[in-house]
């Protein structure tokens, strides 16, 4: 008798050769699809109760086994009276579908796509066409609703998604362009987000020599994002743009790697190829090491760094090795001073690899190294998110660290602590004291890239604090590094610190309207000139909507209109920008509306201009809960330059947002 297959890629079924076995109603199916998606492990009779039912029935455990049985009949309809079942089987406390691993066709899709990677590029687009062709319709189909599927269709059908853009992509490279335009075209109209897609579309149809469609494509990208959420394309939209348009040889099928920085990623893609896939342990730790290295060589590495490291970190949990894993989870100690991440979805899928790992390491001081390091990972990649996790991570690895007494894994706890440091206003002189002790220990043992955070850290704080001429001589010496070890994204930090340096000016010139008009231009002038530099970086978290919002702060700290323009590129900003628009309309209504609706700001390094933002909208409306919420939360900040502490841009004097605070209330 032939064996049983199974199906989730569209509706739940069970078949035997050509045929779909019957099985009987919904809740059966259910069941099937709860075990399924358990991978053959138990699934806990209480646990299927739960699932099926929102309210339980009273002999609801008797209906389950009711339709187990049911399914063991239809799935070993030959099976003799009371035989062991050797499919649907009895194990502990509930049940366990024990398929074969090519049985179902998610299993299928999912080992298809990752024999894919391990193929050479030539062969990698037919492989995943026939991984594509597994699929009938949404997975889970007729289970959309359902709590306990929710996660495994987000999940199959990301991969999926990504499945069609890597084999578009693939073809692409391959001097197949054409091939990948029907695909991408139907990929779009039921996926219009994915902006890879839309850059890949418009890439293909340039290198079949169809330029004005390719520009077609990025305008309706353009007008979709813009329309529909607000957002302007991101940078690497932005760039194929402006290379189309130039006819840049560079968008020309690619050739021999020339600069530094393209001859590593040739190295990382080379070890990838050759050893990640086929699992080879040693190897695919250097791996990471050259992931690594391409992370600091400007923005297109930072972004092939990051396009990979998932990766890797998904070819080490497959050895079953938690000691693997851990190190190649820990090994990116990239450091990182801006306390926005570039990738959240990636950044959570991080977390969640590193956690499980820390439940699967052994109870063993000789993990302890291993700890430290995911636990740094977590408090790094838990940036932004207010949660107590990422504190506690943080001060786990530094203790861990520090009873280790191990100089890179310091500096590597610390880049965590750090990141974890912006949980309420007023801390800068806490960061400054981190940053002093990287700067010290990077110096004394060669650990540069972290000497280079530990600058930039104080030079943040020291403006925080309104100390300038210290944040200067922070400036001058990471520029300096910068310089001698090849570190080009530096510059887009101390461009930017150099910019929140003619803010302050600007603010400080006085009452002439001539002087402090000129002050004004300037320092707008400055603002837009590092902005540009941000442009091919690869920190989409740190340029979506700072322009904008350095701005905004420039002409509330000159006590200006605030002037917000709704169809600029705010970015996580938005929320802190419409009610000044909505005022700038006449809708004072909606504003407060708005201005209640405001969460707390995210905690990262622009707590304090935000909650400056937050403030002058309530002194617009004179709304005395936002102004007492606000005046609380900056309070701390007290004689600090407001969102000075990004080293970035600067919303003016604490002290003189509190003021107008007060009198305010005291009216």
């Amino acid at each position: 008798m032939e064996a049983v297959t199974f199906g989730v890629l569209g509706a739940v079924t069970a078949g035997r050769g050509p045929d779909v076995l019957a099985l009987k109603g919904p809740r059966h199916r259910a069941v099937l699809g709860r075990l399924l998606l358990a991978r053959r492990r138990v699934v806990p009779v209480a646990r299927l109760v739960e699932d099926l039912w929102e309210a339980p029935p009273p002999r609801a455990v008797g209906a389950v086994r009711t339709f187990v049985g049911d399914l063991r009949r239809a799935l070993e309809p030959d099976r003799p009276p009371r035989a062991p079942a050797r499919l649907l089987v009895t194990e502990g406390p509930g049940y366990a579908l024990r398929a074969a691993p090519d049985a179902v066709d998610a299993w299928r899709f999912e080992a298809a796509v990752t024999e894919a990677d391990r193929l050479p590029a030539a062969q990698a687009p037919e492989r995943l066409r026939a991984a594509l062709g597994e699929w009938r319709g949404p997975a889970y189909a007729e289970f959309g609703t359902e709590d306990w599927a929710r996660g495994e269709r987000s999940r199959l059908t990301e991969l999926r998604l990504r499945a069609v853009e890597r084999r578009a992509e693939l073809l692409v490279e391959l001097g197949r362009a054409a091939e990948a335009v029907p695909d991408l075209d139907a990929h779009l109209t039921e996926h219009p987000w994915r902006e890879g897609s839309w850059r890949l579309l418009a890439l293909a149809l340039y290198r079949t020599g169809r330029q004005a469609d390719a520009l077609a494509v990025l305008r309706r990208a353009r007008a979709l994002l813009a329309g529909r959420l607000g957002i302007d394309p991101g940078p690497r939209l932005r760039r194929l743009e402006a290379g189309i348009l130039a006819q840049d040889p560079d968008l020309d099928p690619p050739g021999e790697p020339a600069d530094a920085a393209a001859r590593l990623w040739a190295r990382t893609t080379e070890a990838y190829d050759r050893t990640v896939a086929a699992g080879a342990r040693a190897r695919l730790e250097s791996t990471v090491g050259l992931l690594r290295g391409l992370a600091v060589t400007g923005g297109g590495g930072l972004e092939a760094a990051r396009e990979h490291r998932m990766t890797a970190v998904q070819a080490a949990e497959e050895t079953g090795d938690a000691e693997l894993t851990a190190r190649v989870i820990g090994a990116y100690d990239v450091p990182a001073n801006w306390t926005r991440g570039d990738d959240p979805e990636l950044a959570r899928r991080i977390v969640a690899a590193a956690e499980r790992t820390l439940a699967a390491l052994p109870e063993d001081p000789t993990a302890d190294t291993a700890r430290c390091r995911l636990l740094a990972t977590v408090a790094l990649e838990s940036r932004g998110v207010r949660s107590p996790r990422g504190p506690r991570a943080a001060a786990e690895a530094e203790e861990i660290a520090r009873r280790l007494d191990d100089p890179a894994l310091l500096a590597f706890a610390l880049n965590g602590v750090f990141m974890q440091s912006c949980t309420r206003a007023g801390l800068a002189p806490r960061r400054d004291a981190i940053g002093a002790e990287l700067t010290a220990l990077g110096a004394r043992h060669g650990l540069v890239n972290h000497e280079v955070l530990g600058h930039l850290i104080r030079l943040q704080a020291r403006a925080a604090l309104a100390d300038l001429t210290t944040a200067d001589e922070h400036a001058r010496a990471v520029d300096r590094l910068a310089e001698r070890h090849e570190r080009p994204l530096v510059g887009v930090f101390t461009a930017w610190y150099r910019a929140l340096r003619e803010a302050v000016s600007a603010d400080a010139s006085g009452g002439s309207s001539d002087v402090s008009g000129a002050s004004h231009d300037s320092a707008e002038a400055a603002y837009r000139s590092a902005a540009a530099r941000l442009d091919g970086a690869g920190m989409p978290g740190l340029e979506r909507g700072l322009l904008s919002l350095a701005l905004l702060g420039l002409r509330l700290a000159r006590g200006r209109p605030a002037q917000v323009d709704p169809r600029a590129d705010w970015g996580p900003y938005r929320p802190w920008a419409e009610p000044f628009a909505l005022l700038a309309e006449g809708r004072e209504a909606e504003a407060r509306g708005a201005l209640r609706a405001l969460p707390e700001p995210p905690p990262d390094l622009l707590y304090e201009a935000l909650c400056c933002a937050e403030a002058a909208v309530a002194l617009g409306l004179g709304d005395r809960p936002a102004l007492r919420r606000t005046y609380d939360r900056l309070l701390p900040a007290a004689g600090e330059l407001a969102g000075a502490g990004s080293g970035l841009l600067t919303f003016g004097p604490v002290d003189g947002w509190l003021a107008a605070i007060r009198r305010a209330l005291d009216a």
